[in-house]
């Protein structure tokens, strides 16, 4: 897999933010036991992860040594459409794990939900346990290539501010939006233009196309003039780069139509 760049787009640490988000699984890698699933995984803005695992996991033990557990979380974030491959970036959060007491596990379940209400926080106290993840460093991966983070700009950093709206939006474009499509790949190299071309990402600095080839895949990213931060900018932005005014804007704040 191959990928063209243009300009602005988000950093390192704001992509791996973003990616946490969108990732729905992720698995616990700790030294001399298998990979560990987790029902719930949240990077809070302090730079830390809180982790849900089953309350017999090998995690639990683990954790609950005086020092910890160092530990790797892994989280893949995959488009929300039926691409050929589906992976757009991979992010590996290394770390201490370390256990929560029992006192503090529905308060800490509570100040997670206040952020990022999972159903699987539900289970806190039942059938799952929280798990803390103190970060060291953290890696992101994707067609561009891999780029380290450290925790002091993970903690400075945001995730991008259309993150929920993202999979409706990709997923509009695609199924009801080809002409716009269309045009978005004129920005493309012309050896690029003949393959199938989809909407893989949109973020506040531009969209991303995948471009499906007979052998394989290429990322084509295409930046907007400046970034925006509303649906009504964000709308704006994608017209523009189509060069298509008359192309509807978001409604409300729920898909491009």
């Amino acid at each position: 897999m191959s990928r063209t760049i243009t300009s602005a787009a988000p950093s390192a640490a704001e992509r791996i933010r973003s990616a946490c988000a969108h990732a729905e699984t992720s698995v616990l890698a700790l030294p001399g036991t298998d990979p560990i699933p987790t029902s719930v995984h949240h990077l809070r803005a302090c730079g830390d992860v809180v982790i849900a695992v089953a309350r017999n996991s090998a995690a639990v033990a683990a954790a609950a040594a005086e020092v910890g557990s160092p530990g790797v979380l892994e989280l893949t974030d995959l488009a929300p459409l039926p691409l050929r491959e589906r992976v757009r970036a991979l992010v590996w959060l290394r770390g201490r794990v370390r256990a929560v007491p029992g006192h503090a596990q529905r308060a800490l379940a509570a100040q997670v939900a206040g952020e990022y209400p999972h159903p699987g926080l539900l289970d806190v106290g039942h059938t799952t346990t929280l798990l803390r993840v103190v970060l060291e460093s953290a890696v992101v991966a994707d067609a561009a290539g891999a780029e380290s983070v450290c925790p002091h700009d993970l903690r400075s950093a945001d995730a991008d501010p259309f993150r929920e709206l993202e999979s409706a939006w990709l997923q509009h474009m695609d199924s009801d939006h080809a002409d716009v499509i269309a045009r978005l790949s004129r920005h493309l190299p012309v050896r690029l233009r003949g393959g199938s071309i989809r909407p893989l990402a949109i973020d506040r600095y531009g969209i991303t196309l995948r471009i499906e080839g007979p052998e394989n895949d290429h990322d084509a990213r295409l930046s907007f003039h400046a970034p925006v931060d509303t649906v009504e900018s964000l709308s704006r932005a994608i017209r523009l780069l189509a060069g298509c005014p008359f192309f509807d804007r978001l409604h409300g704040s729920e898909r491009p139509s």
